[in-house]
């Protein structure tokens, strides 16, 4: 039975799956905003918030699960720059904001960044 199963599948397997959104969340880290589907980038947002989250406490454990979880480079930047910035924060560190449809497909679009 499906009771309570949200996530979006996203028309992947569970590898690409979660390739796509350690992906999604690397260039999220490192741009500061991205632009894709509503559904991926409503996919990519609590995968993103705790990450940061983890990132705030900063110790060593956390940063090993995240550079298992985002990669060495993301950890980097979220443990050095971005968890001391959202230090006083209790959540909601990224903001999703819906963009016209692409023109192609009429896919619905948004914008994710972090706040």
């Amino acid at each position: 039975m499906k009771h309570h199963k949200t996530a979006r599948k996203l028309g992947r397997k569970t590898d690409a799956r979660k390739a796509l959104l350690r992906s999604l969340a690397f260039n999220l880290v490192k741009h500061g905003k991205i632009k894709t589907t509503e559904a991926k980038a409503k996919e990519v947002r609590p995968f993103v918030e705790k990450l940061i989250s983890k990132a705030k406490v900063g110790g060593l454990p956390e940063r090993k699960i995240l550079i298992a979880r985002a990669g060495a480079i993301t950890a980097k930047k979220l443990v050095d720059e971005i968890g001391p910035k959202y230090k006083e924060r209790k959540g909601g560190y990224t903001r999703i904001v819906k963009m016209p449809a692409r023109k192609g497909d009429a896919s619905k679009m948004a914008l994710i960044e972090l706040v």
